[in-house]
């Protein structure tokens, strides 16, 4: 692996977890898919909200900061996944009260309450295939794969769906599957970043979290003044 490719698997990496709106959108768009899909007991609706689901990206990020001891990247890819659940969550819960007034428990919403170490371990071979992609350029077309396998979209939307009935058990068990999975990504994407020694590439990083910020105030400034605009 290319120094070069080193640098461009961090750019990317970080680039694709900033947090932007569009970000955000996805992320509440893709769990409004997987609670319909879950509501109706449909895997392959389930799947498709799995594939345009960008929340694998904090989740390496975060391990990525871990590797280059990088507070800035560990507390932005924190923050966007923390927001990206909270979105998930209520979006997930809201749908749910409009539209499940004949709920019934179903196989897709069940196997999402149900965490046990057998998903710790999918995730933690998903977290070493999605970094490895990530780094090697010629991998990137099973990222979606990964995205699919390692589930993190269905059990944030069952947890909404459980708010909205208010059913606790639901609530804890199917948390603590999206727990078991992003840690297990978290440390085998972390083993997966020191063995191809990308702490040298703390300087790309720090470079190119300016250049998202930059981009990110330069957005905002652009909404505003066409709000100005319109006002």
């Amino acid at each position: 692996m290319t120094e070069k490719d080193k640098g461009n698997a961090v750019e990317h990496l970080i680039c694709e977890s900033t947090p932007r709106q569009d970000f955000f959108l996805l992320v509440i768009l893709s769990v409004l898919m997987a609670t319909f899909g879950l509501l109706i007991n449909s895997v392959s609706i389930i799947i498709g909200s799995m594939l345009i689901a960008p929340i694998l990206y904090p989740i390496l990020g975060l391990s990525l900061g871990v590797v280059i001891a990088d507070g800035k990247l560990i507390t932005r890819s924190f923050y966007t996944l923390l927001k990206s659940v909270a979105f998930g969550i209520a979006g997930s819960a809201i749908i749910t009260i409009f539209f499940s007034s004949n709920f019934q428990m179903n196989p897709e919403i069940l196997a999402r309450t149900q965490p046990s170490l057998i998903y710790g371990t999918v995730a933690m071979i998903a977290g070493l295939a999605a970094s490895f992609a990530l780094i090697k350029p010629q991998l990137s077309a099973t990222l979606p794969g990964t995205a699919i396998s390692v589930a993190l979209i269905p059990p944030l939307a069952v947890t909404g769906i459980g708010v909205a009935r208010f059913d606790w058990g639901m609530i804890t068990n199917s948390f603590i599957l999206f727990l078991i999975n992003a840690i297990g990504i978290i440390f085998a994407s972390m083993v997966v970043f020191s063995l191809m020694h990308l702490y040298v590439k703390r300087d790309v990083a720090s470079k190119t979290i300016k250049k998202e910020n930059l981009a990110i105030e330069k957005e905002q400034k652009d909404a505003e003044k066409e709000a100005k605009k319109d006002n």
